[in-house]
């Protein structure tokens, strides 16, 4: 396993950071790099406990390889899959995004926001960097829509009244997977060292839970994640130059 920083490194680390001998100065750079290292170190374990939800590992397992009691683990994690979304950090595209699943579900008489509807909505955002991705591994919305009318198909019309109370913008009906997804982004970002969501975090976080029905159709159409890895990776080195 890689060593992480000693105490020694660490405090060097801080002292070059502040930039002065003052100790208050210091101690205000170290007091934001250990948080920083915190909320970092809590997403990436977090990030390994979602890896095992979504492949169907209990929380009793979780728990035995933490060394902690099954109610500590549920406790600290179990909120990654049932908390609601918190979208401060969406760029303007992603929120977007979010939004057009909305029409999406809407559009499909569905009275829920499933990981499908997500997938589909990318392609209201051309010039997202999730889309382009898609795009480049011939993953169009037309192919989409096929596999998620075989997976999800739509549903009977039903009254306008219903679906838009159903679809409440001020309480949207995300499925667990869903707000799974839309809160694993945020993880997603600070892997990338990142302080905003993008689509690209959320195309990313459909890979936390192997078993959502957009994981499923990215997978069956040729993009895994060390493919979608691959293309985004590729995508912002280009952005960068």
């Amino acid at each position: 396993m890689t060593p992480g920083p000693d105490l020694q490194q660490l405090i060097n680390t801080i002292k070059a950071d502040a930039g002065s001998d003052d100790e208050l100065e210091q101690l205000g750079t170290a007091a934001a790099t250990i948080s920083e290292l915190t909320a970092t170190s809590d997403a990436a374990l977090g990030f390994f406990v979602d890896r095992a939800r979504g492949a169907g590992k209990s929380w009793v397992e979780i728990s035995t390889v933490l060394g902690v009691s099954k109610q500590a683990a549920h406790k600290r994690f179990a909120d990654s899959w049932t908390a609601k979304p918190a979208f401060d950090r969406y760029t303007p595209r992603t929120q977007a995004v979010v939004e057009a699943a909305k029409e999406v579900a809407r559009s499909r008489n569905h009275a829920f926001i499933g990981t499908e509807h997500l997938l589909l909505a990318f392609f209201a955002q051309p010039q997202a960097l999730a889309t382009k991705v898609l795009l480049a591994h011939d993953i169009t919305e037309e192919s989409v829509r096929t596999a998620v009318d075989a997976k999800s198909p739509a549903g009977p019309p039903a009254d306008a009244k219903t679906a838009e109370k159903a679809l409440d913008g001020e309480n949207p009906p995300y499925t667990r997977r869903t707000a799974h997804v839309l809160q694993g982004a945020v993880g997603e970002a600070l892997t990338l060292g990142h302080n905003y969501v993008g689509t690209e975090h959320l195309l990313l976080a459909f890979y936390r839970d192997s078993l959502g029905v957009a994981t499923q159709i990215l997978v069956e159409q040729g993009l895994d994640e060390k493919a979608a890895w691959a293309g985004i990776r590729a995508l912002l080195e280009e952005a960068t130059k």
